[in-house]
């Protein structure tokens, strides 16, 4: 039944937390509907491949020992992969094949879980600074553009969010109550399991332990570290010992590979995730919010310092990719809302232009709400996806060759969505290599293709008689193109390579294409 504007108008007033809670999990809902995909290669290839083929017995990646194989960790948590497998196996169990209806499933469960992260936010800043503030806090969680999006996906800088701002709540409330203990222990325990999401929370929670030392909170910081290691201990020393003999292999792993890798990646100067949190905000609303966080830092130490720390972190650390920073962004939008207002009310200079202020924030909803709308229901890498989803229409494919020589590598694809294993070969500017971890290592390889998967339509022609020299069967299948979003990006960054995809059949395989559903 449709709410009249009165109840709507009582809701507010009455309910404010509510009032954005039930169109928050509506347009999360939604967005689980018609945001498919995957939003970039980690919240796919780090989470539902290793965890579905598991649950179908095959070692992907070799990330496991198993079959006889014995490799070295890869530095990747298993806790969150592993939560994944559990959820495969249930779905085997029940029946539940398609592999968007399991994805779907997974998007809403994900959607559920987000809501936290509004619920603390309207919790931490109305005990901070007021209800009014609360509301605005809780609004932007629940509304800023990119936050449904992010939410439905298996990010794990997003999944780790509603650990964090639940532990800070608890270490928050209990300060500010006087409450017992247990409270700094339970704090530490849900803390420690945003560390087994998200490696790079042991800076924000190391922060934290720090700020209760300069407020001298002696035996609450104690409790609170024996929390952590009470939910670190089982999970991640447990899990890594029981698979690989050793407790924390696969943390020493990740921490290795960093320090090695921490120039391979995207390099930026120490000021990049500021810049990037001035302009995702929108500016000058973005402003407002950064100028509130930093001056939030005396009055606000506990939740301030941590999030301080795992910002510079970051920023002092080369490898700089966006996704990085996501985790501490609830914690700008909390302080940054407590922090402006009470400068808002202190100010002089402020209070004399409250005009450009007001105005600043029409401008943000309007710009805010296109990209919502725009971002929110966009299926995401449609193409990759479309192509498996149209080759589970085979059976017995076996083997895929990507040509993409026009780059060094070709976008992996997800051979999830294909519902059969499949092995991935891929063919670039830089020769010939397997994709997936497989023992064809020479050219001849080429003639157990059944499928070619060319990337982008330049020279097409010529790369396909090329082809043809190795798999003279070669003959058009389909086209799948990118999604609009995803074209949208790539003319924006080119580095964002979204590319329609040109299916070639072997007929030496599947002589007749497969008949139309």
């Amino acid at each position: 039944m449709m709410l009249t504007i009165k109840q709507i108008k009582r809701l507010r007033e009455y309910r404010p937390l509510l009032f954005i809670l039930l169109p928050a999990l509506l347009l999360r809902l939604l967005s689980a509907i018609f945001s498919r995909g995957f939003g970039m290669h980690d919240d796919h290839f780090l989470v539902i491949e290793p965890s579905y083929w598991w649950s179908q017995g095959i070692n992907y990646q070799e990330w496991l020992p198993m079959n006889g194989l014995h490799p070295h960790p890869d530095g990747h948590s298993l806790f969150y992969s592993g939560l994944h497998y559990l959820f495969f196996v249930v779905c085997n169990g029940a029946g539940i094949a398609d592999p968007q209806v399991r994805m779907l499933l997974v998007r809403v469960i994900h959607a559920l879980f987000s809501l936290l992260t509004v619920y603390f936010a309207y919790r931490i800043t109305e005990k901070i600074s007021g209800k009014k503030e609360a509301f605005t806090a809780a609004l932007l969680t629940a509304f800023f553009w990119f936050m449904p999006f992010l939410s439905v996906r298996n990010l794990v800088e997003i999944v780790c969010i509603p650990f964090l701002m639940y532990g800070a709540w608890l270490i928050i409330s209990a300060y500010d109550a006087r409450k017992p203990l247990w409270r700094y222990f339970a704090a530490g325990l849900v803390m420690g399991l945003a560390f087994s999401v998200r490696f790079q929370t042991a800076s924000f929670i190391a922060g934290l332990g720090l700020a209760m030392l300069i407020l001298k909170l002696w035996k609450p910081t104690l409790v609170f570290g024996i929390g952590v290691l009470a939910s670190v201990l089982p999970v991640q020393g447990l899990i890594d010992y029981f698979i690989w003999g050793a407790p924390f292999t696969e943390f020493a792993e990740y921490v290795r590979y960093n320090i090695q890798a921490a120039n391979d990646y995207i390099i930026g100067p120490w000021y990049n995730y500021i810049l990037l949190l001035a302009g995702i905000l929108i500016p000058p609303v973005s402003i407002f919010l950064l100028t509130g966080f930093f001056a939030s830092w005396r009055k606000q130490l506990l939740l301030f310092l941590p999030a301080f720390v795992f910002l510079v972190f970051h920023s002092v650390f080369p490898n700089k990719q966006e996704r990085f920073i996501f985790p501490v962004i609830p914690f700008v939008i909390v302080l940054g809302t407590a922090g402006w207002s009470a400068m808002m009310q202190k100010s002089g200079f402020l209070k004399r232009h409250r005009g450009f202020i007001s105005g600043s924030w029409k401008f943000f909803w309007i710009v805010n709400i296109i990209l919502l709308l725009a971002i929110s229901f966009s299926y995401s890498k449609k193409s990759r996806v479309e192509a498996m989803t149209y080759l589970s229409g085979y059976k017995d494919v076996k083997m895929i060759l990507l040509e993409d020589s026009r780059h060094n590598s070709a976008k992996m694809v997800p051979v999830y969505y294909m519902g059969q294993w499949a092995d991935v070969m891929e063919k670039s500017k830089t020769g010939l290599r397997m994709n997936f971890r497989r023992r064809f290592t020479d050219a001849d390889s080429l003639k157990y293709a059944r499928f070619v998967l060319f990337f982008e339509k330049d020279s097409l022609e010529g790369r396909v008689n090329m082809l043809r020299t190795y798999l003279p069967g070669l003959e058009y299948e389909t086209t799948i193109r990118s999604g609009m979003v995803d074209r949208f990006m790539h003319w924006i960054n080119p580095v964002n390579l979204n590319q329609d995809i040109y299916i070639y059949r072997n007929k030496a395989y599947f002589p007749e294409k497969k008949k139309e559903r």
